[in-house]
């Protein structure tokens, strides 16, 4: 598995899993219908952020991360990050290698540490991961998210020190 920057020819492999996610509406705080055009905005951000892409050697997309500063001001050295993984790629380490990638550019960018704001409490998985890496949930907004099947659950608040 390589990854590498993303491109705007990577939209049409990214497009299909990005959409099947959000609009699941089970594991992220993105509205449900974005357009592909909307949701390429809300994906490709522009620097000091960073979108990259897993490839696998024969160029196909596994997966895919955007980096980013958490906050702005005061608070700009605290970076975070999202992921998502295309469904069919599951169980490949792609996430994990997402998240350890992401961490990486972190330390390397001179972030002093990652906080994610809205891990669903019950996406175990990406939970597990995060933990196993090294992040902490350092508190949960009860009921702050609506899950579609589960109803009002909790939205944790990831932290690690770089």
């Amino acid at each position: 598995m390589l990854i590498r920057e993303a491109t705007s020819e990577d939209w049409p492999a990214i497009w299909p899993f990005f959409h099947s996610i959000v609009s699941a509406g089970e594991t992220l705080t993105y509205p449900l219908e974005l357009s592909r055009e909307e949701a390429e905005g809300w994906w490709f951000v522009s620097a000091p952020s960073r979108v990259v892409v897993a490839v696998d050697e024969a160029g196909t997309v596994l997966g895919t991360a955007k980096m980013n500063r958490n906050h702005l001001g005061n608070g700009s050295h605290i970076a975070s990050a999202t992921y998502m993984v295309d469904p069919a790629h599951s169980g490949r380490g792609v996430g994990r290698a997402l998240c350890e990638h992401s961490v990486d550019w972190a330390r390397a960018e001179g972030y002093r540490a990652m906080q994610f704001n809205a891990v669903v409490e019950t996406n175990i998985h990406a939970v597990k991961l995060y933990r196993s890496i090294g992040f902490d949930v350092i508190g949960t907004l009860p009921q702050g998210f609506k899950h579609p099947a589960q109803g009002y659950v909790g939205l944790h608040i990831m932290h690690m020190a770089l």
